[in-house]
This record gives C-alpha cells, sequence and structure tokens, in this order.
C-alpha cells in the first residue's frame, strides 16, 4: 500500500497547529495539560503508521491489511479525542470563528453524527459493508479506506467518552450500553473472519486465522480502554452528585447540625 504523498504533510501541520493553539492559551496564562499535545500528537503517528509502514514485508497480506486498520481505526482515534481538539479550538479561536463552531457543533446533523448508537452504526456497520458486502477487492488496498477508517472510529470514540462540548450529552446508560453493542457486533465479525475473507478475495486459511485473531484481540483492547475511560468518567460524576454543596456545608457548620 502506497502512501498518499500529502497524507503525513497534513497529519504534521495539525499535529503543529494544535501545539501552536495549546502554546497560545498557555502564554495566556491559561491551564492545558501538556499529555494531550502528546495525545494529538500520537494520534498522528498512529495514523501516519498505518498508511506508512509495510506491514506486507513483515505479516501475510489480509492480516497486513487488518493490521493497518486495527491501528487507524481503533488505536489512533483515542489520544486524538482525548486531546480535546475542539474544545481548544473554542478556547482559541477568534469570536468569529467560535461561533461557527458553536453553531455547528450545536447543529441537528451534528447532533444526529454524535448520538452513540448512530456513530456505532456507521463504524461497525461500516466495517460490516467493507468485510461482508460484494465489494471491488482494490478497495481493501485504497488509503480512502484507512481514512474512512480513522474518520469513523474518531466519531464513535467522540460520542461515546463526550469530552468535548456537545449540544446533548448521552446518559452513561445509553453509553455504556452503545459500547457493549458495538463490541458484540464487532467480535462476531471479527470470529466470521477466520471461516472466510470479504467476497471476491482469496487469502491462506492460515492469514484469515491470524487477521481474524488481531481484529478480535485489538478490537477488544480498545474497547476495554473506551470501558475503562467511561467506568472513570461515571465514578467522577457520582462523586460530584453525592459532594455536598459548599454553601451547604457552611450553613450546617454555623447552625451546628450536619448536611
Amino acid at each position: 500500500m502506497t502512501t498518499p504523498a500529502p497524507l503525513p504533510v497534513l497529519v504534521l501541520l495539525g499535529c503543529l497547529l494544535y501545539t501552536a493553539c495549546a502554546a497560545r492559551l498557555r502564554r495566556r496564562g491559561d491551564r492545558w495539560p501538556v499529555r494531550r499535545d502528546a495525545g494529538f500528537w500520537l494520534g498522528g503517528g498512529l495514523l501516519v503508521t498505518a498508511f506508512a509502514v509495510p506491514w506486507e514485508a513483515w505479516l501475510p497480506p489480509f492480516t497486513a491489511h487488518t493490521a493497518a486498520h486495527v491501528t487507524a481505526g481503533m488505536a489512533a482515534p483515542l489520544p486524538v479525542v482525548l486531546s480535546r481538539p475542539v474544545t481548544l479550538a473554542l478556547r482559541t479561536l477568534p469570536l468569529p470563528g467560535r461561533r461557527a463552531l458553536v453553531s455547528l457543533t450545536r447543529s441537528r446533523l451534528v447532533t444526529a453524527l454524535v448520538f452513540p448508537p448512530v456513530a456505532a452504526a456507521l463504524d461497525i456497520g461500516g466495517l460490516w459493508l467493507l468485510y461482508r458486502a460484494p465489494l471491488p477487492p482494490a478497495l481493501h488496498h485504497s488509503p480512502l479506506l484507512y481514512l474512512h477508517l480513522f474518520a469513523a472510529g474518531t466519531l464513535f470514540t467522540f460520542a461515546l467518552l463526550a469530552v468535548d462540548p456537545i449540544r446533548h450529552r448521552p446518559g452513561w446508560a445509553l453509553r455504556g450500553g452503545t459500547l457493549l453493542a458495538a463490541a458484540a457486533a464487532h467480535a462476531v465479525l471479527a470470529k466470521s473472519l477466520w471461516a472466510t475473507g470479504p467476497p471476491g478475495t482469496a487469502h491462506t486459511p492460515a492469514d484469515l486465522h491470524l487477521a481474524s485473531q488481531l481484529m478480535y484481540y485489538g478490537g477488544d483492547a480498545a474497547e476495554i480502554a473506551l470501558a475503562l475511560l467511561l467506568a472513570g468518567q461515571w465514578y467522577r460524576a457520582q462523586g460530584r452528585c453525592s459532594r455536598p454543596h459548599r454553601g451547604t456545608r457552611q450553613q450546617a457548620a454555623v447552625s451546628g447540625g450536619t448536611p
């Protein structure tokens, strides 16, 4: 697979732009953790790795494709989403740009796309279409495919974690249930590849078996990471809800009672 020449350059420019915006935020005295810069660079590096690494030199053909798929669609999106690029843009763009971005994030289209079941259907449903529909075999080697996998994986991760401002933040049960359903659908797809590859392709059983295991366990790793992050968010939210309000504590102290 040949890496499109502009891709590494575009990823590098995006990372440099993120770093410049974060530095501008810090210069004016605002806090922005360095780990978010590192996460954005890590996500960009993983995306380029999916294209640039000669997977075929080390792995059988379909397993090489699966390794690139797992890297672009599952590994790269998580650090990018955790770096909160939308929040950074909202805090550094000039006023007209902020207004335009807020309007976009509150639009009906974006609201529908980041609804967890819709994002899951676009991500996991796209994988089922890719591997189980009679598509042209050349599509599996197209660089645009990996850009699509990255975009769909990022949308799904963004919808589940909801760390950036969105119009309606889904509840914990909906996000957790969506993750479980998506994980089950992805696991079934990975297991089905053990027996037969995508229609119109011919791969050896050993290649299919290795690719199936890579997709299955790679999906498990990404989904466990998402589950742990969701659990951490829920735990912190529950702690905030159960913590007595400052004014209530002060009033209780004055009256000599307990809140």
